[in-house]
């Protein structure tokens, strides 16, 4: 093969590589903005699902999982004023701090509210673990809002009751 043939095999491999990346460029961004044209109904049930994911994650302190749902600026608010950040709660599961028997919102009281962007999802969480050796076991109402980001929905920010006496949940 002259250097010339090679030469033009290159350039031939080059203008291929070329097109394959100016269609990635083009077609992208509209695979990226289909799920931003999703109806509410979808975006509720996709909220819904990420929470129940997240709810998961919690209970087997699958710091990865919670990692790529929470959103970098992440901020949790309890019903005592504790506030914690994505890091803290990342931490906390990689420390195995807890062990939890139950981390499940209660079957029926999810309710998945969207705006445009935003979305809150409100539920009744029921608690049963163990933390530096002391049991706990509690049901308390969370509000979680997450919103629509470039690679998708992100948990933003959640707030939570105090928990509720025992005699509101047998």
């Amino acid at each position: 093969m002259s250097g010339f043939e090679s030469e033009i095999q290159l350039q031939d491999r080059n203008m291929r590589t070329l097109t394959k990346r100016i269609l990635m460029t083009l077609l992208l961004p509209f695979a990226a903005t289909s799920k931003l044209n999703a109806s509410p109904e979808e975006d509720a049930k996709a909220v819904a699902a990420l929470d129940t994911k997240y709810q998961a994650a919690v209970k087997t302190n699958d710091a990865t999982d919670m990692d790529q749902i929470l959103g970098d600026d992440f901020v949790l608010v309890t019903g005592r004023g504790d506030v914690f950040s994505k890091a803290d709660l990342i931490d906390s599961a990689r420390k195995k701090e807890a062990t939890y028997e139950r981390q499940e919102e209660e079957a029926g009281t999810q309710r998945v509210r969207v705006w445009g962007d935003t979305a809150v999802v409100t539920a009744l969480l029921w608690i049963k673990s163990v933390q530096a050796g002391k049991l706990a076991d509690y049901k308390l109402w969370f509000s979680d809002t997450y919103v629509r980001t470039p690679t998708g929905w992100r948990y933003v920010f959640g707030q939570t009751s105090l928990p509720l006496p025992k005699a509101e949940f047998k």
